[in-house]
C-alpha cells in the first residue's frame, strides 16, 4: 500500500518508542523484584494479575471517557500519573520499604493509568492516520512496543536491577515524562455526541454495539481465550527460566528480548503478509500457531529452544494484534470508537488476572512446565470453536468486494 504516514503519527511513535523501553525495564523488574520479596509462584503471578485487573473494572468507564473528552489530554494525563506512581516505587525500592503487597498496588494503579491511555490512544490512531495505512501503522506501532518493551527494556532492566533494584522504576519515570512531553505536540482529539449523555448510556451504547458486530464479538471472546492462555503461561516463566533452566536475573532480561525479535518483525512484514495471503488466512494461521508453541514451551529442553519459541510466539501473536486492531478501527463508528474498543478490550483481557493465577496455582500444583501445555491445548480448542464464524463473517465481505468490482 503505497502512501506516507503523517508527521503527527510519527510523533505518537517517537512517544510509544520512549515509552516502551522504560516499560521492558520496568516488566523485566517487577517480577525478579516479586521473587526476592515472595518467592512462590501464586504470589508472583498474583502480582502480574494486580497489572491487568483494571482492564475487567474499568474498561467500560475509560472507554466512555475516551468518548467524551480530548483523546490527547488523556493520554498526557495518564503518563504523568504513571510517572508520579513509578517515582514513589523506586523511592520505596531504594529505602528498602517496598512490600509485595504494596508491589500489587502499585502495578493495578499503572495498569488502571493504562487502560485510559491505551483505550486513547487506539481510538486517536485512525484520526490521524488514513484508513488505508492503518495495518501499516499498526505493525509499526506493534514492532515500537515490542523492540522497547521486550528488546530494549529487558536486557536495560535486568542490568540496572543487577546494579540497583531501584534503577529500573526510575527509568520508566523519566520514559513516562519524555513520552508526555511528545504527546501533548499532538493535534487534539475529537470528541463525539456521547459527552452529553449519560455515563451508563454511553457505556450501553458500546456495549451493544459490539454484542450485535458478530465477528468482532467472536474476536473479543477469542481474544479473552487468548490472553487467558498467556497470562497462565507467562505469569510464572520468570520461575520456569530461573528456577528450572537456571538462566540468571540478567539472562532472563536477555531471554525476554527473543520474543521482541519475533515480534519486530511481525510488525514491519505484517501489511505485507497480509496483502499476499489475505487477512482471513493469516489470521488462522497466526492463531494455530501460537497454540502449537504454547504446547512446545511447556517442554523446551534448554534455553535455546525456548527463545526460539518465545520468538515464533511473538511473531504469530503480532500478526494476531495488528490485523484484529485494524478490524475494529475501520468498522467502528469513530462517536463510538472509545467506548467499542474498550467493551472489546474489556472482554478480551478481562480474563487475564484468573489466567495469571491460574497459571501460579498449575504451576505450584503440577509443576513450572505445565501451565504452557494446558495453556495451549485450550487456545486450540478455542480456534476451533470460533472458527466457523470467522469463515462465515471474514469471506462474505470479500464475495461483496468481488461482486461489486466485478
Amino acid at each position: 500500500m503505497k502512501g506516507r504516514l503523517p508527521t503527527p503519527y510519527w510523533r505518537l511513535w517517537w512517544a510509544g518508542a520512549i515509552d516502551n523501553v522504560g516499560d521492558g525495564a520496568f516488566v523485566t523488574a517487577v517480577p525478579l523484584l516479586a521473587v526476592q520479596l515472595a518467592p512462590t509462584p501464586v504470589l508472583v503471578a498474583a502480582v502480574s494479575a494486580a497489572a491487568y485487573l483494571p482492564w475487567l473494572i474499568f474498561s467500560l468507564p475509560a472507554g466512555a471517557l475516551v468518548d467524551r473528552h480530548d483523546r490527547k489530554r488523556l493520554m498526557v494525563c495518564s503518563q504523568l500519573a504513571q510517572a508520579a506512581v513509578v517515582t514513589v516505587a523506586a523511592i520505596l525500592v531504594a529505602t528498602g520499604e517496598m512490600h509485595v503487597a504494596v508491589l500489587a498496588a502499585m502495578a493495578f494503579m499503572l495498569g488502571a493509568c493504562d487502560v485510559v491511555f491505551g483505550n486513547a490512544a487506539q481510538a486517536m490512531l485512525p484520526q490521524i492516520v488514513p484508513g488505508p495505512l492503518l495495518n501499516r501503522a499498526n505493525g509499526y506501532q506493534n514492532t515500537v512496543t515490542n523492540t522497547g518493551q521486550q528488546f530494549l527494556g529487558p536486557p536495560a532492566g535486568s542490568f540496572l536491577f543487577a546494579v540497583t533494584a531501584a534503577a529500573p522504576f526510575a527509568l520508566n519515570a523519566v520514559s513516562f515524562l519524555g513520552s508526555a512531553a511528545l504527546i501533548a505536540t499532538l493535534p487534539p482529539g475529537r470528541r463525539s455526541a456521547a459527552e452529553h449523555a449519560p455515563m451508563h448510556t454511553a457505556i450501553r451504547d458500546g456495549l451493544r454495539w459490539l454484542l450485535r458486530h458478530r465477528q468482532l464479538r467472536t474476536l473479543a471472546v477469542l481474544l479473552a481465550v487468548n490472553t487467558f492462555c498467556y497470562a497462565m503461561g507467562t505469569s510464572t516463566l520468570v520461575l520456569l527460566a530461573t528456577q528450572t533452566l537456571h538462566v540468571t536475573a540478567g539472562g532472563y532480561g536477555v531471554l525476554l528480548t527473543a520474543a521482541a525479535v519475533g515480534g519486530a518483525i511481525g510488525g514491519v512484514v505484517s501489511e505485507r503478509l497480509v496483502a499476499w495471503s489475505g487477512t482471513l488466512p493469516a489470521l488462522l494461521a497466526s492463531l494455530a500457531a501460537n497454540a502449537l508453541i504454547f504446547v512446545a514451551t511447556g517442554i523446551a529442553p534448554d534455553l535455546v529452544v525456548l527463545a526460539v519459541l518465545l520468538a515464533l510466539g511473538g511473531f504469530a501473536t503480532t500478526i494476531w494484534s495488528v490485523l484484529t486492531l485494524s478490524l475494529r478501527q475501520q468498522q467502528v463508528p469513530d462517536d463510538l470508537r472509545g467506548r467499542v474498543n474498550s467493551a472489546y478490550r474489556m472482554i478480551g483481557w478481562g480474563l487475564i488476572p484468573l489466567g495469571a493465577l491460574a497459571g501460579g496455582l498449575v504451576a505450584e500444583k503440577v509443576g513450572l512446565r505445565a501451565p504452557y501445555p494446558i495453556a495451549g491445548a485450550i487456545r486450540g480448542l478455542a480456534l476451533l470453536g470460533a472458527l466457523p464464524v470467522l469463515l462465515a463473517t471474514m469471506r462474505s465481505p470479500a464475495r461483496r468486494h468481488r461482486r461489486e468490482c466485478g
